[in-house]
């Protein structure tokens, strides 16, 4: 199945108002409960353990309600760690005022090197061709301390029918056109892997995983000092 970049209609600044809560409350659920939240909640442990730090200052791009780090911050509470979470998002719209939150480029982000411990994103990666993929992780690396982390889809044909089975339980049009979008545009480990291996950024290393339901996992690893 080969990568079709086809724009999604979120990425538009022509989605009515309604259509996008309607789309990011979808998304919600699809986190909640088909992969994205138990990614992120692996990833998060990941970075904890390996660095022994408790408490994470957390920076999440293209966020929108904000919603994947904030769950899994939760779940993981019992375990002593903690995210003091910014939202980031290139449209307000897409931001919930009462969380701490900025619209701005998320390939020229605006804050000073190493502002937070760590750099995250949910469903977005797809959404940049490789080259821009390779630009933002250079800026998220600038701005993290630690790790940036990756969570999105993997491209695969049963990924696709499993979007088209789930249309029943989606609230807005936006969310069924573009999920199919989604699986079309999602990367595979390979061509991810690739990608990060040629990125101009000071990458210590770079792990990839495979999580439930066609999702991938990255960290990638800031250089030490």
């Amino acid at each position: 199945m080969q990568r079709v970049n086809q724009r999604e209609i979120l990425d538009s600044n022509d989605c009515p108002p309604a259509e996008i809560a309607a789309s990011l409350e979808d998304m919600g659920l699809v986190n909640r409960w088909f992969g994205g939240v138990s990614t992120t909640r692996s990833l998060i442990e990941r970075v904890a353990d390996a660095t022994g730090i408790k408490h994470l200052s957390w920076l999440e791009v293209a966020a929108g309600f904000g919603e994947v780090p904030r769950a899994a911050g939760k779940q993981l509470q019992h375990k002593g760690i903690t995210l003091d979470i910014t939202d980031l998002d290139r449209a307000p719209t897409h931001l919930r005022k009462a969380e701490c939150t900025l619209a701005a480029d998320a390939l020229s982000l605006p804050f000073r090197d190493n502002s937070f411990d760590v750099v995250g994103c949910n469903l977005f990666a797809h959404h940049l061709e490789p080259h821009e993929l390779s630009t933002f992780v250079e800026e998220a690396v600038r701005v993290s301390r630690h790790a940036v982390l990756i969570n999105d889809l993997i491209r695969h044909p049963l990924h696709l029918a499993l979007v088209y089975a789930g249309f029943p339980l989606m609230k807005s049009y936006v969310s069924r056109l573009d999920g199919v979008a989604s699986v079309k545009r999602a990367y595979v480990l390979g061509e991810m892997r690739e990608i990060l291996s040629k990125g101009n950024f000071a990458a210590r290393r770079v792990e990839l995983s495979r999580h439930y339901l066609f999702r991938m996992g990255v960290i990638v690893w800031k250089q030490s000092a």
